[in-house]
């Protein structure tokens, strides 16, 4: 009589939702600042009337198709929401981790308040509005809104230095310290050119992508266990 053999299975590998999570949301605010990017600079080209050099992208929001560059701001938004609660996660237990989810988390905020209080006509956009814009009560919430959301981001490339040079990666975390450099002085450049302004908010939202990446191949490895004293 004979009796067959079966092979021994190999282990079952099981998939850990918890981590599955993490990389959804990482990846969500990873894609934002650059669909939002490139959804603005579609319908820049497309939309009669504006011109970067005198336009703000969060312009695009005014007129007949505003409604797409609205759901820009509101699609933006949650993703960077997304991504600031995996950037908690992925650099929790280390010191300003939960600081700089929190920092992300007011910039993506801001998006949610820039599509809910939209910005002002002017310098001939929409087609037939003024060159010169008058503040409007919704215009300031616009403005302050972006200039706190970015202000936040700033503060938070700040705070990700620190994680980026436990993981050994010191050029990133010298450049999170310089880039809210060029934001802010892309900010400040904007009384002299609008385009200094989205160069500014423009590489912010994408060295954002980019340290998000980075964070997401990379996570921070578990602590060695301690060894017992004989």
């Amino acid at each position: 009589m004979t009796q067959s053999l079966r092979a021994p299975e190999g282990p079952v590998r099981s998939t850990n939702p918890a981590r599955s999570a993490r990389r959804t949301l990482l990846a969500g605010g990873t894609v934002a600042g650059p669909l939002f990017l490139g959804a603005g600079v579609v319908q820049g080209i497309t939309r009669q009337g504006f011109d970067f050099t005198r336009n703000a992208i969060s312009q695009l929001a005014l007129g007949d198709a505003g409604w797409i560059q609205t759901v820009n701001f509101l699609l933006a938004g949650a993703l960077l929401m997304g991504g600031a609660a995996g950037l908690r996660r992925a650099v929790r237990g280390e010191r300003g981790g939960g600081r700089a989810a929190a920092l992300v988390a007011v910039f993506g905020a801001s998006f949610w308040a820039a599509a809910l209080f939209p910005a002002d006509a002017g310098a001939g956009f929409p087609v037939g509005a003024p060159d010169v814009a008058t503040m409007s009560t919704h215009g300031a919430v616009h403005m302050l809104g972006g200039m706190i959301g970015y202000l936040a981001l700033c503060a938070a490339f700040l705070v990700l230095a620190r994680p980026l040079a436990v993981r050994g990666h010191r050029g990133w975390a010298v450049a999170s310290r310089c880039v809210p450099v060029a934001v802010l002085a892309g900010f400040a450049g904007s009384a002299a050119s609008v385009l200094a302004f989205t160069a500014g908010a423009g590489f912010g939202l994408c060295w954002l992508a980019a340290v998000t990446a980075r964070l997401a191949a990379d996570p921070a490895k578990p602590a060695a266990p301690r060894a017992r004293a004989s």
